[in-house]
């Protein structure tokens, strides 16, 4: 038998360690967690609250763990040295704790390693420490935090009978990012203008420009930092908005009738710093917008990766890299691009919360041959793996350089402007492809007279605020301090797996009863959903694992302060409104639609009709506005393809989608028409004059899995 004993997590680790370490070392996997809270006592918590200790219950997660701990006991026996190697976070060092408790370790080794490679490993293994008691009670108060928060908060939403399940400390705040954006879209009443632009037979267009007001989006010469966007995303030049189709006509005819000149060149050279290497939530955002992986699958493929050795460890808020590290890209850049090798290299500033201790993701080898890797992995991890090589070399190359031009002109007493820039260095950009491609503009000097070519104007309508995607949601999750890294993956599948939220057209859209049950917790819990709460919730826990608090009276303190009278006031709340016992899930006699009702955002019931006059056999009906006296009914109309109500006119915002016209920019909106029988949908153009020539073609089917035109193609 062999004399060393490493306890590790994932068995995806093991083949890869015992090439490490070899004959002498057993290495046994636990498999996760193999023990949890039990579910006995007060509301199944499996823990009891007593004065300033908080005493818990533990028994086996399920029974493949009641079968690894066995196998585990068998394998101690034998063995001289055991060491705990399980993932270097805050959750690791309490599965560690957890497997020394049941497997009775009197003197349990911890080591330590952020990449599965020989030095790292074995370097780890030569320095064990004790296990960290502050970052144990760290993992047990937010075991204990978010089961008290679930299973006591969780009955309130059963007695409403709608087939809500759960609530949760993290899952509930994050709901409520997603249930303001959605009321935002519901409200948005979308309005009409107008971009004014002239083009010169110079070789260059400008836009109307009013120095009054702020030009209402961003511009194409716009650069951005975001991984949640593509390299490409950006929105289209615009003039200063203009209100009406008299004001845009007057504008034109101006510039058509008046001489123009240039009276402002001016052109400045401006630096892009590179970015920083990548934390989990970043890796989320990159691999969702330019590879189209959810964050589910983002972390799967970058497991493997760890598994394997070539990246270090995936969940981590650090943008820190080691000295080797730096002085390898270094190296690199010397070999092979020496001008991108900076005079000083970037200092990346860590989040306050992060854990300093950890490093960023990045390569273990940066030398590693692209044409091995590929036999080696598959074309998913290849692509994840290349994003990560490129991204943590980007972030130790030089600040890209770029010169931005901007021209204003004048006919009679009004302005135009025009922008464009330049790339005159890529630097780090050379490898993370982040910037505009902007117009360049001809050479003109202040004074000089321009020829016009043309002067028009095109009309346009306020868009409402985009739902999020899931990597941007995580962008979000961040920023507000909502959850740690290794909570942003499943926070976003339970929301999914609750039926809260769906996921349309790449976009996270609540559903009905998600915004149900966001509105009944903003009634009954309302502290629990705003994100400075959560947020300081997530500090006291960084604080307990770095022994500035004492994990059992914060937990105890929080349910006395606050979580127990909360509780209390919302038991009242419910009594008042005759919600005292829990009731049975409703069933719903009528058939509901997917079309929401404009007044109150609940999902229109589908009526049957036998009338002659109606297109459908049906038509739509808010049973919740009935209640409250309100009678809201939509009819299907044949000639707009389209849901209406009597009188309606002009699209509701539910309506818009995240597609843009390629005519003219605007969001496209969705129609419904019936073919053969069948409910179909169309997208079409949001602009509310559709009858120009330039619209006719523009209208996209649901076919081949995706919206196509026979005109533009797929729409992407």
């Amino acid at each position: 038998m062999a004399k060393n004993l490493l306890l590790i997590e994932s068995a995806g680790k093991i083949k890869k360690l015992k090439s490490i370490l070899g004959s002498d070392w057993q290495i046994k996997a636990s498999m996760g967690h193999v023990r949890e809270l039990a579910k006995d006592g007060e509301a199944a918590l499996g823990f009891d609250l007593i004065d300033q200790r908080v005493n818990c219950r533990f028994q086996p997660a399920n029974s493949r763990a009641k079968n690894v701990i066995k196998e585990l006991k068998e394998a101690v026996k034998y063995a001289k040295h055991i060491y705990l190697a399980t993932d270097p976070d805050r959750e690791g060092e309490t599965i560690a704790w957890h497997l020394a408790e049941v497997l009775k370790l009197p003197n349990p080794m911890r080591v330590v390693y952020s990449e599965i490679t020989p030095s790292a490993v074995r370097s780890a293994i030569a320095s064990p420490r004790p296990l960290d008691r502050n970052l144990v009670g760290s993992g047990l108060a937010r075991s204990c935090l978010d089961k008290l928060v679930g299973f006591k908060g969780s009955p309130l939403l059963w007695k409403l009978g709608n087939g809500a399940k759960s609530m949760g400390r993290v899952q509930s705040a994050t709901l409520h990012v997603l249930a303001v954006r959605e009321r935002e879209i519901i409200a948005f009443k979308p309005t009409p203008y107008w971009s004014v632009f002239v083009d010169y037979k110079e070789g260059f267009r400008a836009f109307y420009f009013n120095p009054k007001q702020t030009v209402s989006s961003s511009s194409a010469s716009d650069l951005t930092n975001d991984d949640a966007k593509s390299p490409t995303d950006e929105n289209k030049p615009e003039s200063s908005k203009v209100l009406s189709q008299q004001e845009a006509d007057r504008l034109v005819q101006i510039a058509k009738t008046n001489p123009h000149q240039v009276i402002k060149v001016e052109s400045k050279t401006t630096f892009r710093k590179p970015p920083p290497p990548f934390i989990t939530s970043s890796l989320q955002q990159a691999a969702g917008s330019r590879l189209k992986y959810n964050p589910k699958k983002t972390m799967e493929l970058a497991q493997k990766l760890y598994e394997k050795g070539l990246i270090t460890y995936m969940r981590t808020d650090s943008v820190v890299l080691s000295a080797d590290f730096r002085a390898a890209v270094r190296d690199w850049l010397q070999r092979k691009d020496p001008n991108n090798i900076p005079d000083r290299q970037p200092n990346h500033r860590n989040n306050k919360n992060a854990q300093e201790a950890h490093e960023a993701i990045r390569p273990t080898d940066i030398n590693k041959p692209s044409v091995q890797l590929k036999q080696e992995l598959s074309d998913e991890e290849f692509q994840l793996y290349l994003i990560i090589w490129l991204r943590a070399v980007a972030s130790l190359c030089k600040s890209a350089r770029l010169r931005k031009t901007t021209i204003t002109t004048q006919s009679e007493d009004i302005f135009w402007q025009a922008k464009g820039s330049i790339v005159e260095f890529l630097g780090y950009a050379k490898y993370w492809k982040n910037l505009g491609s902007d117009k360049i503009l001809p050479q003109v000097r202040s004074g000089q007279q321009l020829s016009l070519e043309k002067a028009d104007s095109e009309e346009k309508v306020t868009q409402p605020p985009p739902r999020y995607s899931e990597p941007k949601l995580v962008q979000v999750m961040e920023r507000k301090g909502i959850g740690r890294p290794s909570t942003y993956a499943p926070t976003v599948k339970t929301l999914k797996d609750r039926k809260y939220v769906a996921l349309t057209k790449g976009k996270l859209k609540p559903t009905t009863l998600g915004l149900e049950v966001d509105d009944f917790l903003a009634l009954v819990l309302p502290d629990l959903l705003k994100t400075e709460f959560t947020a300081q919730m997530e500090r006291s826990l960084d604080e307990i694992a770095s022994g500035q608090e004492n994990w059992q009276k914060y937990l105890t303190g929080w349910n006395r302060n606050y979580f127990e009278g909360a509780l209390a006031q919302a038991e009242r709340y419910l009594a008042q409104q005759g919600h005292s016992e829990s009731q049975p899930h409703a069933k719903k006699e009528l058939e509901l639609s997917d079309i929401k009702c404009p007044a109150c955002a609940r999902l229109l019931s589908k009526m049957p009709s036998k009338s002659k006059k109606l297109a459908v056999p049906y038509f739509l009906k808010c049973t919740h506005c009935k209640d409250r006296g309100k009678d809201v009914v939509m009819f299907y109309d044949k000639q707009r393809h389209d849901w209406v109500q009597p009188g309606q006119n002009t699209p509701t915002a539910e309506q818009f989608t995240d597609f843009k016209c390629p005519v003219c920019d605007a969001f496209l909106v969705e129609h419904e028409y019936v073919k053969d029988g069948q409910t179909k949908k169309m997208l079409r153009c949001s602009v509310a004059n559709r009858s120009k020539q330039k619209h006719k073609d523009v209208a996209f089917f649901w076919a081949r899995e995706c919206w196509w035109s026979k005109k533009f193609g797929e729409l992407r």
